[in-house]
């Protein structure tokens, strides 16, 4: 099946283009795009006044499914991926039991499959039932289709077995995701260590905590040669670390998330267990620190950690919830609003953060307008202004600290291999 989307905004970050023109999906790829192009087999879609882009691709998120389904599923995570723009995600692999094996990554897939509406590649744990003490087989993980390792949740203790983490990893050259946690100093800390912490009486997660596991992580990917990337960053120190060690030829990613950018330790007040993740919400100089870090290329992609909470997890004191905000449905409205005033970015250098960059970072095909790529897309429409509400999320959860923030601009249709697949009929 042929389809013509006609007079659109085409915005493609990778090539820099920016024209109103006519966009051909052949099947599950993209055939061509130019002003004035037809095609008589075509079905033809009206997009004017409606800009036409990349699908998001999300790297970091958790779809809970095996073991949490009361939080989320593919079904529903897939769902609210769509709604939001969101094509691809790569799924975090602490679920129970956690995804360490060949079978745990056929499960995800077939799952997906079945109830999936967008692209998933799954995460393999790197050490067995994510215990920090022995490698899970990567190789066939790999070879069952996972895309990179991470024992996201828990940070790999062991000096000795990441260093050997890293170097089996270089076999396959697949990306190594390093949850930056020293455990030994947040156990039993629920918020920032800083002025809030102290204010509100609780025991604080020091920010030395996130850099002595990346300063060790660092080190031992320049050693073994190993690609290195640094999950959800949130300290002015970290930002630094992974600077520096890129410019000595390191093989160094990194992502921050939208919370990160937008919202401080203050947050908290109040103990708002909707703004309780981990890391934590820091300073106003952390935040001026990513901001730097994306502007000179140091942080390479926004990713949402998105993690689904029920409102019974949520809703109890502040030392009790667990952490984690979700985020697959405010990524693009808060991308284009709030996170752009706060970048002062163009939009195609904005849009790159969620498209063509995190590719890059997993080696995952899309985040691209181009023949013979897939046809992954959003169609968005820039006009309405609208509030977010939770209450209106597909998520199966609902706990975002970004509840009644402005927004305006719309996704009005997602396309995956070439079909909509939002709205939702």
């Amino acid at each position: 099946m042929k389809t013509l989307i006609q007079n659109a905004r085409v915005l493609d970050p990778a090539s820099r283009t920016d024209q109103v023109m006519n966009v051909l999906l052949d099947g599950d790829r993209i055939a061509a795009f130019a002003p004035g192009l037809s095609d008589p087999e075509a079905v033809c879609v009206d997009a004017t006044g409606l800009w036409l882009f990349p699908g998001l691709i999300d790297i970091h998120v958790h779809l809970r499914e095996p073991g949490f389904e009361g939080k989320e599923t593919i079904y529903t995570g897939t769902r609210a991926a769509a709604a939001g723009g969101v094509t691809a995600v790569c799924c975090m692999a602490n679920t129970n039991p956690p995804i360490d094996n060949k079978t745990g990554v056929e499960f995800i897939q077939e799952r997906v499959a079945k109830t999936g509406c967008v692209r998933v590649y799954p995460i393999g744990t790197v050490t067995k039932g994510m215990e920090g003490k022995e490698l899970a087989p990567l190789g066939e993980m790999i070879e069952a289709g996972a895309v990179g390792f991470s024992d996201d949740g828990r940070g790999v203790m062991d000096t000795q077995v990441m260093r050997r983490i890293l170097e089996y990893s270089t076999i396959f050259g697949t990306p190594i995701i390093s949850h930056e946690e020293d455990h030994s100093m947040t156990e039993n800390c629920h918020m920032n260590e800083g002025q809030m912490s102290v204010k509100l009486g609780m025991i604080g997660m020091p920010r030395e905590a996130e850099t002595i596991i990346i300063a060790r992580d660092l080190i031992l990917a320049g050693k073994t040669g190993a690609h290195i990337h640094f999950a959800h960053v949130s300290t002015k120190e970290s930002v630094d670390l992974i600077r520096f060690y890129k410019n000595k030829g390191v093989k160094a990613t990194a992502e921050t998330a939208p919370h990160y950018l937008l919202l401080t330790e203050e947050a908290v007040e109040g103990f708002n267990t909707n703004a309780k993740m981990n890391p934590p919400l820091r300073t106003r100089e952390d935040q001026d620190a990513l901001v730097e870090g994306i502007l000179d290329g140091t942080i390479d992609c926004i990713a949402t950690d998105h993690a689904p909470h029920s409102v019974y997890d949520k809703d109890q004191e502040f030392p009790l919830a667990p952490f984690g905000i979700v985020g697959l449905e405010t990524l693009l409205p808060l991308l284009l609003n709030q996170i752009q005033e706060k970048l002062k970015l163009d939009v195609l250098s904005l849009l790159s953060l969620v498209t063509n960059k995190p590719a890059r970072v997993m080696r995952l095909p899309g985040g691209v307008l181009a023949p013979g790529a897939p046809a992954d897309l959003v169609v968005w429409n820039p006009d309405p202004k609208w509030t977010i509400e939770k209450s209106r999320f597909y998520s199966k959860s609902r706990n975002t600290p970004f509840d009644g923030w402005p927004v305006q601009g719309k996704v009005h249709a997602t396309y995956v291999a070439g079909k909509p697949v939002y709205p939702f009929t």
